[in-house]
């Protein structure tokens, strides 16, 4: 027998076995496997099996699996190790074919792919698929239909339609004044557009015969939401039987499940494994961490391959690196990955010397993993939606950065760092410099840090409701200085607010607090140590700051948050992103007053800003100095400790010299502290897409001559031509529109002028305005009503519905129009009511002011 065949068949026969497959009647159950159509095998024939795959005696090279009836089910085409079994491919499907199979498994005794006829191409699996899990998989999905998937309509209320199906009808939503009230009580989810433009994307991937994508959605933008209606998309069309939901934390279990509960439970099931281990089966939607599939290997001891039709990886750069990659891997159908991590953040590193040991190296490494896993080598996501998207269609908040620089920490900061004087062991005087990086690892200092909470307290954002300070996430260095700032924050608080808090005012989250996973869902919840400490009315968590290191940095959602700090530098791009997505989301904090009398005096309840307390300069680190195109060297090497050489190093592998670690006794004073709300364009690490389009343009020496001697005809013509009429570029006009930062549409002559230095920067819609009103005044110099007429001038030239309005004379409808009154029309005088549209129409281009 050939050395290649003998161990494929010994593997295969494994394999079969290990899943439940069986050549022979044993324990009362019949024979499964057979070699051809009716044929069964003795002990001794299958023994002989196996001289040459491709020349049995029988003439068939193929298993065939039985249904629990007795009919051909499976066809295994059994290949050599020396083979690829893809081979066989086509001989498997006229023999499958001949059988009435749908399925057929692919192996040489290592590498297996599973495939179903009907849906597409072969996919790779790491264990062989049990009988029942392919009885019911084939039950329960007996037709997919593709086609029906990409027809599906996805409306505004196609998860709402779930939750509560006939809504339309009910009185609360009929009547507009009870509207409000009707959604919030039912808790109803409508889609915002760019979450359909997903879902249109995945449909279109669908199309073109893809099974794998990835969102990549800001923190905030509701990826639960949109995988939700992907779920019942594929569930409900009938491409899906059952979802695995996997996670990469604990508390992100039950939050999952929570939100599936609320979004699709009057259709389907969710359940989260661990509490359901043995009745997952009668679930639509099984939630899980990638560890707990990973412990004692049960993904493949429990699993069947075949179990799971679609599977959603949240926060993908995270739940399917290293090892988890095998769980993921190894059920077939729909792969989602959703991230709100870009990958362009590290565009090169050194190909020559290759490691993973550079931090950025490996963050790099896994987001571009990230993309290859799910189909994306190209580096472009399925859909993408960013912060600064968000943020100018007014559905997230960026952040109001309080950069505040301490005597030391600016010292730290410095090119020298904090220079200390010591004597060494000869008893020479000498000196060592500790950096930014070696603070409270081997630097320490307790008046910064008490600098630290006094700067925070004194300037953090207040609760719109109690008064109190707001809630917030500190982020430390450590679980040991996590521990030093929760003590100063508790003794600060008691202090500033006498016998309220007893020492919960903040709290450590972090890994070796027991209990801190269920903190965490304490504090969304606001019943962390207690609630409503000021106002018996307002449920808001007594503990008002949790202290953490890494815990609540993905994933975590707490829309309440008015404050974050950043007491620790941080030189990852991703954590930074991650971090400061924890506060993006908007809020009404009216939702947890239960006093109707006290709602009515909150003047401002709507959560419109953030604080991101900033001690290190990591906004600044990340604006001007990270080198974003750098060539990632090899790191330093550590030093061998059996060789005396090298000396002892630091955490991040340098050498530490004589004293080691050094705690600064002395004061420290505030030597800075500057406000800053970030506007439209964002930072640095949200525009990027806009940089890279910069780039390719200003590379383009054709274009470049064009713009250099006027031809802006010629030079519009190509831009679209080359890029946005070209359906492989990645580029569009309103992705563009939109990484600037802008709140209306772009020309591309524009979009020249900026990326060629004619014009320093974008105008905003009201900028234009104020500019063509001024025209329109200097041409007719009004003297009277100037306000009314600049609010009418305004109104006509952005709003498409009062234009229809003014142009169709049908007044009575400004009555009920909120953006543009009657009271409004009244006050502009007559002569100036046809004049300002006929203007309009002449001189003004109304596609500048689109949103």
């Amino acid at each position: 027998m050939g050395n290649n065949e003998a161990t494929a068949r010994i593997k295969i026969n494994s394999l079969l076995e290990d899943a439940g497959w069986g050549f022979f009647a044993e324990g009362g159950q019949p024979a499964n496997i057979s070699l051809e159509a009716g044929t069964q095998i003795t002990s001794s024939e299958l023994n002989e099996l196996g001289e040459n795959f491709e020349k049995t005696r029988k003439g068939f090279i193929d298993f065939l699996l039985l249904n629990d009836k007795g009919f051909p089910f499976i066809v295994l085409e059994a290949k050599a190790e020396n083979l690829n079994p893809l081979v066989g491919k086509e001989q498997a499907r006229d023999y499958a074919k001949s059988q009435k199979c749908r399925f057929v498994i692919l192996s040489n005794g290592n590498v297996h792919y599973f495939w179903d006829l009907e849906r597409g191409n072969p996919e790779v699996i790491t264990a062989f698929p049990t009988p029942n899990s392919v009885m019911g998989y084939q039950k329960d999905l007996l037709k997919p239909d593709r086609q029906k998937l990409v027809d599906e309509i996805i409306d505004d209320d196609y998860v709402a339609l779930t939750q509560v199906p006939d809504y339309r009808n009910n009185v609360g939503w009929l009547n507009q004044t009870e509207r409000e009230a009707f959604i919030w009580k039912n808790k109803l989810r409508f889609l915002r557009g760019y979450q359909k433009q997903a879902i249109a994307a995945l449909q279109g991937a669908v199309k073109d015969g893809k099974e794998r994508f990835l969102f990549q959605m800001a923190t905030g933008t509701g990826k639960t939401l949109t995988s939700a209606a992907v779920i019942k998309l594929l569930l409900k069309t009938g491409n899906v039987r059952r979802v695995l939901f996997l996670v990469d934390r604990i508390e992100l279990e039950e939050q999952a499940k929570k939100a599936f509960d609320l979004l699709l439970k009057n259709d389907y099931k969710t359940v989260i494994y661990k509490e359901n281990r043995d009745n997952w089966r009668f679930a639509d939607i099984v939630v899980t961490t990638v560890q707990s599939l990973l412990t004692g290997n049960k993904y493949r001891d429990r699993f069947s391959p075949t179990d799971f039709d679609l599977v959603i990886s949240d926060e993908a750069h995270r739940s399917i690196g290293g090892n988890a990659r095998a769980v993921f891997e190894y059920f077939i159908g729909y792969k989602l990955g959703l991230t709100a991590t870009p990958k362009d953040y590290l565009k090169q590193f050194d190909r020559a010397k290759p490691t993973t040991k550079d931090p950025r190296e490996s963050e790099r490494r896994m987001m571009l993993d990230t993309y290859r896993t799910f189909g994306c080598d190209d580096g472009i996501p399925t859909f993408a939606y960013g912060l600064n998207e968000g943020a100018v269609d007014g559905y997230l908040i960026q952040p109001t950065v309080v950069d505040a620089r301490t005597e030391v920490t600016t010292e730290l900061l410095s090119k020298d760092g904090f220079v200390v004087e010591f004597t060494d062991e000869e008893g020479e005087k000498t000196e060592e410099n500790f950096k930014i990086r070696q603070f409270e690892k081997r630097f320490f200092s307790p008046a910064t840090n008490q600098l630290f909470c006094k700067t925070f307290l004194e300037t953090a954002f207040r609760d719109p409701i109690s008064g109190e300070i707001g809630k917030s996430i500190i982020f430390a260095v450590s679980q040991h200085h996590a521990l030093k700032l929760t003590e100063i924050l508790n003794e600060m608080a008691n202090r500033i607010f006498p016998n309220k808090y007893q020492s919960d005012f903040a709290v450590q989250v972090t890994s070796q607090i027991t209990d801190a996973q269920q903190f965490t869902s304490n504090f969304t919840n606001n019943n962390l140590r207690g609630t409503a400490n000021f106002l018996e009315t307002y449920r808001t968590s007594k503990a008002r700051v949790c202290v953490t290191v890494g815990m609540m940095t993905t994933g975590y959602d707490c829309p309440d948050l008015l404050n974050l700090g950043l007491f620790r530098p941080i030189f990852s791009p991703t954590d930074f992103i991650q971090i400061k997505g924890r506060g993006t989301r908007r809020h009404n904090f009216l939702e947890q007053l239960h006093d109707a009398d006290l709602k009515g005096s909150i003047r401002e309840p709507e959560k419109t800003a953030y604080k991101l307390f900033d001690f290190f300069a990591n906004c600044e680190y990340f604006e001007k100095d990270f080198k974003y195109d750098e060539v990632l060297a090899l790191p330093k090497p550590k030093a061998n400790p059996q060789s005396g050489t090298g000396g002892d190093r630091d955490d991040d592998g340098e050498t530490v010299k004589g004293i080691g670690s050094y705690e600064h006794l002395g004061s420290d004073i505030l030597l800075s502290l500057k406000e800053e709300a970030i506007a439209y364009g964002g930072m640095k690490i949200d525009r990027l897409y806009f940089e890279r389009f910069e780039e390719v343009i200003r590379n383009d020496r054709e274009l470049a001559a064009a713009i250099e001697v006027g031809h802006w005809e010629k030079a519009i013509a190509y831009v679209n031509s080359k890029f946005f009429d070209d359906s492989e570029q990645p580029y569009t006009l309103e992705k563009l529109r939109k990484a600037a930062a802008v709140d209306r549409r772009l020309e591309v002559r524009e979009i020249l002028e900026k990326i060629f230095g004619l014009i320093p920067r974008f105008k905003l819609k009201d900028e234009l305005l104020e500019e063509e009103f001024e025209k329109f005044v200097a041409n007719y110099q009004p003297d009277e009503s100037i306000p009314a007429i600049r609010n009418y001038f305004k109104a006509y030239v952005t709003n498409d519905q009062i234009r229809k309005i003014i142009e169709g004379k049908n007044y009575t409808e400004l009555a009920t129009n909120a953006f543009f009154s009657m009271n409004d029309f009244t006050a502009v005088p007559k002569s100036y009511r046809n004049l300002i549209p006929e203007y309009v129409r002449e001189f003004v281009s109304l596609e500048r002011f689109v949103s």
